[in-house]
């Protein structure tokens, strides 16, 4: 049983499973608003070609237009429940991308693999504006292995229950800035979840990529140690795990026994 990831930056992340590859949030743009992207190329024109895209939430780091444009026609695009409602520029992509809205609990079938969405404990509005219309999810990849993609999420209550045994588990380990609000993981409470969740493998994400302009030299370490951090500072709680760095682009493959 094997599983493969590559982490291309920020949240996106290609996961292969049973012949069937998932793009996690994709952010496939050097620059979006106010950040830019200051570690890593570019991801190639193939890191848009998958089977199925896992959105977690409606923040434009995460839901991003742009990058879902660039997608193969008929690509599926796994979407929190309300999202064309509260994105209208998902209207202008839906006759080209099939997208389906699901709430924590649904279940999408690719191909062999079964597709589950669990909480998220995050703001899943679209910023700067609009209601709260939308769940923030995480997401579990069932087929040979089961992998679970945080998307942005904050340690909660029942969280073990609720995303349930895993292998391999991509979280949050960092941001965009150098102060993390509520309901974000960083290294410390990435290290708490992965104790809570045990999975056998643990790839931290959602760091390291882009970082506000004209903010290089404040707290510069919030954007280049997170990665590490977590690494250190999961061993005691979860030595059993193991937890693989990859740089922008690079891919590991797992083979997680049941």
């Amino acid at each position: 049983m094997a599983v493969e990831v590559t982490w291309w930056g920020h949240a996106t992340a290609t996961v292969r499973d049973s012949g069937v590859s998932f793009l996690t949030d994709p952010l496939l743009v050097r620059r979006l608003a106010h950040l830019r992207r200051r570690r890593g190329a570019l991801p190639p024109p193939s890191a848009a070609q998958a089977d199925a895209v896992l959105v977690s939430h409606l923040h434009a780091d995460h839901l991003h237009l742009g990058s879902l444009a660039r997608l193969t026609p008929g690509t599926r695009v796994v979407l929190p429940r309300g999202a064309r409602r509260a994105v209208p520029g998902l209207r202008r992509l839906a006759p080209l991308l099939e997208l389906t809205e699901v709430a924590p609990g649904d279940e999408v079938r690719v191909g062999p693999v079964t597709v589950r969405a669990v909480p998220a404990a995050h703001d899943g509005r679209r910023l700067p504006v609009g209601p709260h219309a939308s769940p923030a999810l995480g997401y579990v990849v069932e087929g040979e292995a089961r992998t679970y993609f945080a998307g942005d999420t904050g340690l909660f209550d029942g969280m073990a229950e609720a995303v349930g045994p895993v292998d391999v588990a991509l979280l949050p380990v960092g941001g965009w800035g150098p102060f993390l609000g509520e309901h974000h993981l960083d290294a410390g409470r990435a290290a708490e979840a992965l104790a809570r969740l045990r999975p056998r493998s643990a790839v931290p994400v959602h760091y390291g990529t882009y970082w506000p302009i004209g903010m290089d030299a404040v707290r510069p370490h919030e954007f280049h140690a997170p990665g590490a951090e977590f690494a250190r500072l999961a061993a005691a709680p979860a030595p059993e795990v193991a937890v693989h760095l990859l740089g922008h682009g690079e891919s590991v493959r797992l083979e997680e026994a049941r």
